[in-house]
């Protein structure tokens, strides 16, 4: 054996399965260090335990985004091919909640950090079911808005809340108002993403999600009402944050924070501006905000 050798096996996990679950974790690392700078930023802020199983619930999620965004499409898979891979995911995923191990690396830190905090398929069935809505349903009535905003957006929050909670003591009461607080924070990350990519998400994805909202003929009264809506969910949250353990707070107020910057940015964006550019937040506004966030 050499030096090298040694020095590794001394500082690997203990056991074969542990060895496993580590990797698998470091690739859930990856995904959102690659994948979203701001989600990233956000998640250095919280403790060491609570980042790893964050990091683990939203690689999967972003696999799954890929799949039903376009990632299979430029692979030159149609609608059906990504159904039937995003079929699978979901068939690997429930395997694992019952199994606790898969072959798929995301899939096995997914399902370790699920089974260690408490949650399965009651949040993962909703989350599969507005990812299929992507792949045949480009429209929304007010009842699929609200499904597909459930699904692929709150049930995320009501996961990453149990990651928060997990080993805390919260009485039913404090445990309801945490849930809404998660639920409409995880609303308000959506609709911004979905107004900030109203434009892209039409002409690229054919998909219009706001209900009664026509792209083509999108309005500075259509633009203002969304923004308000948003601003309520983000209310409802934001009074939620001090009740958090202190191993998620700070990084939930930044996230808080990026988003409803982002809101209010898109609030000063002329709506016939909005549909033709991206708005951003600048790296130096939210390194201001990270720096804030340290504080809290």
């Amino acid at each position: 054996m050499t030096a090298q050798q040694g020095r590794e096996r001394r500082h690997a996990p203990e056991g074969r399965l542990d060895l496993y679950s580590s990797v698998a974790h470091d690739s859930s690392r990856v995904v959102i260090a690659r994948y979203s700078t701001s989600f990233a930023m956000a998640t250095r802020l919280l403790s060491p335990a609570i980042r790893s199983q964050v990091e683990d619930v939203y690689a999967l999620v972003r696999v799954a985004d890929e799949i039903v965004d376009g990632a299979t499409a430029q692979a030159g898979l149609d609608a059906l091919a990504a159904a039937r891979i995003l079929n699978d995911l979901e068939r690997d995923t429930e395997q694992a909640l019952e199994d606790g191990f898969s072959a798929n690396l995301v899939v096995h830190a997914f399902a370790r950090t699920a089974l260690a905090t408490g949650f399965g398929t009651e949040l993962t069935r909703p989350f599969f079911a507005s990812m299929r809505m992507d792949l045949d349903q480009g429209e929304h009535d007010e009842r699929s808005f609200d499904e597909y905003v459930y699904g692929s957006a709150e049930v995320v929050g009501l996961m990453c809340l149990r990651a928060f909670l997990h080993g805390e003591t919260v009485t039913p009461e404090q445990d309801a108002r945490l849930v809404d607080g998660a639920r409409r924070l995880g609303a308000a990350f959506q609709k911004v993403n979905f107004l900030r990519d109203l434009a892209a998400d039409f002409t690229t994805l054919g998909r219009s999600y706001f209900p009664g909202v026509a792209v083509g003929s999108f309005t500075e009264e259509d633009k203002l009402r969304l923004v308000a809506d948003i601003d309520a969910d983000l209310a409802v949250s934001a009074a939620i944050v001090p009740e958090l353990p202190v191993g998620a707070r700070r990084a939930v107020w930044l996230a808080q924070a990026l988003f409803q910057e982002l809101n209010e940015r898109i609030r000063r964006t002329p709506a016939d501006r909005l549909i033709e550019a991206r708005v951003r937040v600048p790296a130096a506004v939210k390194w201001r905000l990270a720096a804030q966030a340290v504080t809290k």
